[in-house]
């Protein structure tokens, strides 16, 4: 099937970046979120990524202003019923998810895929919600959209190989790289990379090292771009929290227990960077450490 018009619900850092690179690659955008204003400051980052990269050289000023033009905004979940293939990317809280697909389905065309962009939450379980389980999959980007290169995707237990086929094609169509992951609790990524962060962050609350050594340690001493606390920051604290009790209840495994210290500075709203403290204190001209 032939995808033309994608919508994306939810205009936050993910959704922004999803409904940027769909458009760039010549897809028709509908961007979803609740509220205008969530709406505005998604096309403003759009617009300001995009400029970014006209003044890089890595796109021409035609190229931004057509892709611009093919994204429009409601604040109407059900036009999205017109759309070919919905990338869901709102809250990582599965009852917000299910609730989508719920007010989502009595709208779609019988052709149109779901997709969530769910970084840990089971594909199986949210498209036995939904009419079409086996036109359903995950559809995982990473953050920042525009610049990363891998797309999970994710099939459950019901996914069919035409709709796998077609994600596959959309995500070469964007000029990325697909991998594809089994559905178990955070898939492939985060599998991997929060159990790392959490445990840098049982690394702090057991007093073995300060945020700084253990960014710096593991930037120079493995050669990682960020340290496992700052990419923490990136995040986003309560999606930390929130992946690892995933894995901690899907696996039931006490090795990705979340470490106490994330919980506490998850409960004090010191998530990162949105929120201006995390285990760094972004409210002056450079970060400083919290810890």
């Amino acid at each position: 099937m032939e995808i033309r018009k994608v919508g994306v619900v939810g205009a936050g850092q993910m959704g922004n970046g999803i409904a940027h690179v769909m458009a760039a690659a010549g897809f028709d955008v509908l961007l979803n979120d609740i509220s205008e204003e969530a709406l505005e400051k998604g096309l403003a980052t759009i617009t300001k990524n995009m400029q970014r990269g006209v003044d890089r050289g890595k796109m021409d000023q035609a190229d931004m202003d057509a892709a611009l033009a093919r994204i429009a905004t409601t604040q109407k979940l059900p036009d999205l019923g017109e759309t070919d293939l919905v990338i869901e990317s709102a809250t990582e809280r599965e009852t917000v998810k299910q609730a989508i697909f719920e007010d989502l389905v009595p709208h779609l065309q019988p052709h149109t895929i779901l997709t969530s962009n769910t970084s840990s939450i089971s594909i199986t379980r949210l498209a036995s919600r939904t009419d079409r389980p086996e036109k359903f999959m995950g559809f995982h980007f990473m953050n920042p959209v525009p610049i990363m290169q891998l797309v999970e995707l994710i099939r459950g237990i019901a996914t069919d190989k035409p709709t796998y086929d077609t994600c596959l094609g959309v995500v070469e169509k964007l000029g990325k790289t697909a991998a594809s992951s089994e559905d178990f609790p955070a898939f492939i990524v985060n599998r991997i990379l929060m159990p790392m962060i959490n445990e840098a962050v049982y690394t702090l609350y057991e007093g073995v090292g300060g945020v700084t050594s253990i960014d710096t340690s593991m930037k120079l001493g493995t050669n990682h771009p960020m340290g496992p606390l700052e990419l923490a920051d990136f995040i986003g604290l309560d999606t930390c929290l929130a992946i690892m009790n995933v894995l901690h209840d899907g696996l039931a495994d006490t090795k990705y227990r979340p470490c106490p210290l994330l919980t506490k500075y998850v409960e004090a709203g010191w998530l990162g960077r949105k929120t201006g403290r995390g285990f760094y204190d972004y409210r002056g001209e450079t970060p400083v450490p919290t810890r």
